[in-house]
């Protein structure tokens, strides 16, 4: 067999197991790139060296950008913002969505804007009285129109410019997606405006992402902290300076309980002793309050700032935990109060409840209490271990959603930029952009290290490094060559339009069952020899490919996105290609007919 035959059977095998699902994506990957070392078409080195190019350091890299941009509540006041803006009309909720996600997806990927917006559009429909299966499809839709702004939209955009670079064409600029982009975005919203609600399914899942925005709201009125919550001052004359805070917490005091105790700017303290002007979070009957003050020299504090103690316990800096004792838990027979601080010093327990109703101060814990923990966003994310406690909400998942702006928010936006402005200059290699950019997201404690590594799809990482050989292996053994050639022939003297419509249908067609970043590595190599064939700009043929690969509509498992909305949507699979077709025709008009009046043959 000679070596065109074999890397056509690789081919071959790997859209066949894609298709299949029972073997990982990363397996079959990586037995791509052994299998082309094995049958001696490329050397060791060869083979493996995917793993070091460029632009998969680029793409690992936009993954840690966009987690960032996720974890500082940038992608969360972007929600709330649509949500007060988009009110009660359909067509301005679908217009401002999609160009929000679009734009969104330029800038961190599409895989990030639609899991960051995800459960901000089910809450969207669910307090709006619509379906989520009318937002969630033009939502992905959208995001996948909006990754042809600009060159971080999709590892695809980051390929075809690497291969018109070596290709002799010079490359594309970071904005220069958006000539097509925009009228691709434009077209997108248009269709989901006047077919949308025709087209798609009027449904509601069993099952839908949790709505955590209110999650404080809840809490604090769940552990009964939203009334006869007093602030007390304790004055300098006051007997409870210098006491152990942890003997306030026992006692019950005329039903009075300690919720928390701060100093004089509001901040929650973690001290073991109270001092003069620091603040008693009290709850109880007005009437003890009054008593307990009077007795113990304290002073009901008068210069409370705007807001609730919701906003002043659960904010950007700080939040609040649910947590439940699980059976075997070494937390059981332990004796917690509240105001008391946990052993690690950085958590405080502001309430404890059993079946619903409050604990004594002082009372043993049991298997199934359930405890409200209040604490800086890192001491939540560290100290809340599996085997002493269950978390009923993910500290994590809540900031994410119902904290905007949040700690590092400014810094990422800025980051964000830097690496915007050395994109669209050039001073350095996209590489080292990114690079730079999660460096400066790392360092500035946006991310732990824990944090880069979960931030990034490994997945797609390994999926380009380990498929990035089998296009040299096409160029190297002629197999691009020869499709391209076959391709030029068939196209024959109908000239070059019709060569990106035959390439697009090539690759969208193939782009429905495996992923888009894998067709294109597939493609890339035809397009380029077929266009030096035919003796045309590589151009204007990898931007109609970048497209093609951009236009996976017709079946929930052409990309993850589509996948990601199937559940929360109630989708069926019928349902992507009637409201996708539409899409990918006017995806083909950009490809075909669009693209050469910017990038001329």
């Amino acid at each position: 067999m000679s070596d065109i035959w074999i890397v056509f059977a690789i081919i071959v095998g790997i859209v066949v197991l894609f298709v299949w699902d029972r073997i990982p994506v990363i397996a079959v990957c990586i037995g791509a790139s052994l299998a082309l070392w094995a049958t001696g078409i490329l050397t060791l080195p060869q083979a493996l060296g995917g793993f070091g190019d460029p632009a998969v350091i680029f793409i690992a890299s936009l993954f840690v950008v966009s987690a960032g941009l996720e974890v500082s509540g940038v992608t969360a006041w972007a929600g709330q913002l649509l949500i007060g803006q988009a009110g009660e009309s359909r067509t301005r909720l679908i217009v401002l969505m999609m160009l929000f996600v679009g734009v969104l997806s330029a800038l961190i990927s599409v895989n990030g804007a639609v899991a960051a917006l995800l459960p901000v559009v089910v809450v969207m429909a669910i307090r709006l009285g619509r379906s989520p299966s009318q937002l969630l499809m033009p939502l992905v839709f959208g995001a996948h129109a909006g990754s042809k702004l600009m060159m971080t939209g999709t590892p695809v955009n980051v390929l075809v410019v690497e291969a018109s670079e070596n290709a002799g064409g010079g490359g594309f600029g970071y904005f220069e997606f958006a000539l097509v982009g925009i009228p691709i975005v434009m077209g997108c919203i248009a269709i989901a405006v006047l077919f949308g609600e025709k087209l798609l399914p009027h449904r509601t899942s069993p099952s839908l992402p949790p709505d955590l925005s209110r999650h404080a709201s809840t809490l604090v009125e769940q552990y009964r902290l939203s009334a006869d919550v007093h602030q007390l001052r304790v004055r300098e004359d006051s007997p409870l300076v210098g006491t152990d805070r942890d003997d306030l917490g026992k006692s019950d005091a005329d039903g009075l309980t300690l919720v928390t105790l701060k100093n004089a700017l509001g901040e929650s303290l973690r001290t073991a002793k109270i001092a003069a002007s620091d603040i008693l979070v009290m709850r109880g009957p007005p009437d003890a309050a009054a008593k307990f003050a009077h007795d113990m020299g304290l002073s009901f504090r008068d210069d409370a700032p705007d807001g609730s103690v919701r906003d002043e316990l659960f904010n950007r800096d700080s939040g609040l935990a649910e947590v439940v004792i699980p059976p075997r838990s070494p937390l059981i027979g332990q004796r917690f109060f509240p105001g008391m601080v946990t052993e690690s010093g950085d958590l405080i327990v502001l309430a404890i409840q059993r079946q619903g109703s409050e604990l004594r101060p002082g009372e043993a814990l049991a298997a199934g209490d359930t405890l409200l923990l209040q604490g800086t966003w890192s001491a939540l994310d560290s100290r809340l271990h599996p085997a002493e406690v269950l978390v009923v909400n993910s500290p994590d998942l809540v900031r994410r959603q119902a904290v905007p702006m949040g700690p590092g928010a400014y810094t990422v936006l800025a980051t964000l930029a830097i690496m915007v402005f050395l994109l669209a200059t050039g001073l350095v290699p996209p590489a080292v952009a990114g690079l730079i950019a999660a460096g400066i997201i790392l360092l500035s404690g946006v991310l732990s290290v824990e944090g880069v590594y979960r931030a990034i799809n490994w997945t797609t990482v390994i999926l380009v490094g380990a498929l990035t050989p089998l296009s040299l292996a096409m160029q190297e053994t002629g197999a691009a060559k020869m499709l391209a050639t076959a391709l030029v022939e068939a196209v024959g003297d109908a000239g070059p339009y019709t060569l990106l419509a035959g390439l697009f249908l090539f690759s969208a067609v193939l782009g429905q069952v495996i992923s888009n970043t894998a067709t294109s590595l597939i493609v890339i190599p035809i397009a380029v020899v077929a266009a030096n064939e035919m003796g045309i700009s590589v151009q204007p043929v990898l931007m109609s490919v970048a497209i093609a690969c951009a236009a996976a509509f017709l079946t929930p498992v052409a990309t993850p996105t589509n996948l990601m909305v199937m559940e929360p949507g109630a989708y069926k699979f019928g349902d992507y290609w009637k409201f996708g077709l539409p899409m990918m025709i006017w995806f083909f008009i950009i490809a075909v007919f669009l693209v050469p009046v910017f990038w001329s043959f």
